[in-house]
C-alpha cells in the first residue's frame, strides 16, 4: 500500500528502511562515537519517562456524533482516500477569536454535505479555534472541510488530516498507527526550546505541511509578533531630551528584564559579564540590580502591552533584546517592543533578524561585536553621543524605512494580528491544509480513475528550512571551558540530543506500524543498540 504524503515509508520488520547517518543528523559530520558520546544517557532517565507515559492518559469527550464519518480503519486493509518579557509566551496569549459565519472563499464552489468532507483533527485540543462545540465546517478558499478536536475520529476513512501543536506535540503520546491516507500538520509558533523534536530531521519530516516561525515553512509566521508596519511607525514614547533626564536621575543606560533565567540561548552568562563593563539595569529574577517600582511588581503587566509598564520601559535608550532560543526568523516582542518605543534593541536571537529590520541602522546585534567589552564601549559612546544615537530611530520616519521585504511581507499575508477583518493565523492555517487535502485527494480520484492521463499527487514532506533549529551554544565563551556540571551544560545539550532520540525513535515506530506509543523506548534502545555495533 503507497504512502502519498505521510514523509515515512509503513514497512514490515523484515523490509525496514536503513536511514543514513547524513539524513538522521541533519547533515553534520559528527562521528559515530562524537555521536555516541553526546547522546549517552542513562538508562534510568528513559525508565522514568518510560513510566510517565505508561502511567498519562488522555481523555476524550465527544459533545455530538461525527456527520456520518464511516468507521475506523482496518490498518490491514487499502484505504479509500475519499473517504513576555519575564516568561516565555506566545502571540497566541494576545490573539481574539470570534464566533462568527463560515466564510467562503471567491473560488469555493464546493456543493457537498458534511458528511462528504474530509474531516481534519486538531490533535491539541485545547487549541481548537472554533467554540462553542467539539465539531464546525469550515468553507475555506477552494474548498470545504470538516475540523474536530474529538480524537474518536482519528482513524476513521475520513480523517485525512490531524494538525499538531508543536509545543504539545511528544512521541510518547503520538497517534498511531498511522494510517497510509493521513497527513500530518504541524503549528509550531512559539520558541524552538518548546520541542527539539522538530529542529532534527527525523522530527520534522514526519510533517506534510508546516506554519511555523520560519519563512521557508509552508504557512511562514514569521512576523506574528508585528501587527503592522505603523506598529514600528508610532512616534518615540519618551524623547531623546527626556531620556537624557532620566540617565542623570541615574537611570543606567540600557536596561534587561527576565525572569525565564535557565534557557537555551545561555542570555544571562552574556549579559553578566556584559555588566562588567557598563551599568546595566537589570529587573526581573534574572540578575537581578534593581527593583521594580511597586505599581509594576505584578510582572505580568510586562506580557502585555501595560500603559505603565511601557511608559516605564520607553525611558531607557537601550533594551536588552535576547530571545530564549536562537533559531533563524525566531522573533519575538522583545525585538519589536522597544522599536515601537522609540527605544534600540541590543539583540540576540534570531540570524536573519537584519532582514526583517525598517532600515540598516535600527538594532544593534550583539554577534557583531568580538566580546562585551567591545559592545560596552561601543553603548557608551552612543550613549554620550546624541546625533549618532538619533540616527537609529530614523526609521519612525516612513521616508527612512527602506526595507521593501518587510513592507511586501506585511502587505501580502493574509492573517492579521488582532485586526478582525482578516482571519487570525490558526484559522488560516486550516484553511490551508483543508485546501491542499482537497487538491491531493482529488488527484488521487483523477489518478485510480484515468491512471494514463492522470500523474499521482507527488509526495509532500517537510525538511529543515521549515524548523530545523541548531545545538544551543553557551551565552559567552566555549562549550569545553565550562564546567561539567554547569547547569546549561547539564539541561539544554542534553535536550537537544535526547529530542532527536525520541525523533528517531518515533520515526521507527511508524517504519514498523506500530500502534502503542509506549514502545518508543523499546525502539530508541534498539536503535542506540545499532548504532553500537555501527549499524546505523
Amino acid at each position: 500500500m503507497a504512502l502519498y504524503l505521510t514523509g515515512v515509508q509503513c514497512t514490515s520488520r523484515q523490509n525496514q528502511n536503513k536511514n543514513t547517518m547524513s539524513d538522521l543528523y541533519n547533515g553534520s559530520q559528527m562521528s559515530v562515537e562524537g555521536r555516541l558520546g553526546a547522546r549517552l544517557v542513562p538508562c534510568c532517565v528513559w525508565l522514568c519517562l518510560g513510566l510517565l507515559c505508561l502511567l498519562s492518559t488522555l481523555p476524550c469527550s465527544w459533545s455530538q456524533d461525527p456527520l456520518n464519518v464511516g468507521g475506523p480503519v482496518d490498518i490491514g486493509d487499502s484505504v479509500d482516500a475519499d473517504q513576555g518579557a519575564f516568561q516565555p509566551q506566545s502571540a497566541l496569549s494576545d490573539m481574539e477569536f470570534s464566533s462568527i459565519a463560515s466564510y467562503r472563499g471567491p473560488g469555493n464552489n464546493d456543493s457537498r454535505g458534511n458528511k462528504d468532507l474530509p474531516i481534519l483533527l486538531w490533535w491539541s485540543a485545547g487549541l481548537f479555534p472554533h467554540f462553542p462545540g467539539d465539531t464546525e465546517r469550515i468553507d475555506c478558499h477552494t474548498s470545504s472541510c470538516l475540523v474536530t478536536r474529538n480524537r474518536k475520529v482519528q482513524l476513521y476513512r475520513r480523517t485525512s488530516s490531524i494538525i499538531f501543536y508543536g509545543t504539545d506535540f511528544r512521541a510518547y503520546e503520538a497517534p498511531l498507527p498511522r494510517p497510509s491516507h493521513q497527513t500530518w500538520a504541524l503549528f509550531h509558533e512559539e520558541s524552538p526550546m518548546n520541542n527539539y523534536v522538530l529542529s532534527h530531521s527525523p522530527g520534522i519530516r514526519l510533517f506534510n505541511y508546516t506554519a511555523t516561525f520560519r519563512r521557508g515553512s509552508d504557512y511562514p509566521l514569521t512576523l506574528q509578533w508585528l501587527p503592522s508596519l505603523g506598529y514600528l511607525l508610532q512616534p518615540v514614547a519618551v524623547s531623546l531630551e527626556q531620556k537624557n533626564h532620566w540617565r542623570r536621575e541615574g537611570l543606567a543606560p540600557i536596561m534587561y528584564m527576565q525572569s525565564h533565567c535557565d534557557v537555551p540561548s545561555d542570555r544571562d552568562r552574556y549579559v553578566q559579564k556584559l555588566m562588567k563593563y557598563m551599568e546595566v539595569d537589570s529587573y526581573g529574577k534574572c540578575l537581578n540590580s534593581k527593583p521594580l517600582p511597586q505599581y509594576l511588581e505584578d510582572t505580568s503587566t510586562a506580557t502585555g502591552e501595560d500603559a505603565g509598564f511601557m511608559s516605564f520601559t520607553a525611558r531607557y535608550k537601550f533594551h536588552l533584546a535576547l530571545e530564549n532560543g536562537l533559531c533563524q526568523d525566531y522573533m519575538t516582542e522583545k525585538l519589536w517592543r522597544p522599536l515601537h518605543q522609540g527605544c534600540v534593541p541590543v539583540y540576540r536571537g534570531s540570524s536573519s533578524v537584519a532582514d526583517w529590520m525598517p532600515n540598516d541602522l535600527s538594532v544593534i546585534l550583539i554577534d557583531d561585536f568580538p566580546s562585551p567589552q567591545d559592545l560596552a564601549k561601543f553603548l557608551k559612546a552612543l550613549d554620550e553621543n546624541d546625533e549618532e544615537y538619533a540616527k537609529y530611530l530614523q526609521f519612525k520616519n516612513p521616508s527612512h524605512v527602506t526595507n521593501v521585504g518587510l513592507m511586501e511581507a506585511l502587505e501580502s499575508r493574509e492573517w492579521g494580528v488582532n485586526d478582525m477583518s482578516k482571519p487570525n493565523y490558526l484559522n488560516g492555517f486550516e484553511c490551508y491544509v483543508c485546501d491542499q487535502e482537497n487538491t491531493r485527494l482529488a488527484a488521487e480520484r483523477a489518478y485510480r480513475k484515468a491512471p494514463e492521463k492522470s500523474p499521482p499527487p507527488q509526495p509532500k514532506m517537510a525538511n529543515n528550512s521549515h524548523m530545523g533549529c541548531p545545538l544551543p551554544s553557551p551565552g559567552y565563551g566555549d562549550r569545553q571551558d565550562l564546567h561539567i556540571n554547569d547547569s546549561w551544560v547539564q539541561m539544554w545539550p542534553q535536550d537537544y540530543w535526547q529530542s532527536l532520540d525520541q525523533a528517531e525513535g518515533l520515526e521507527s515506530l511508524i517504519r514498523h506500524n506500530e500502534s502503542d506509543p509506549a514502545l518508543l523506548w523499546h525502539h530508541i534502545q534498539e536503535l542506540a543498540m545499532r548504532r553500537a555495533r555501527g549499524q546505523a
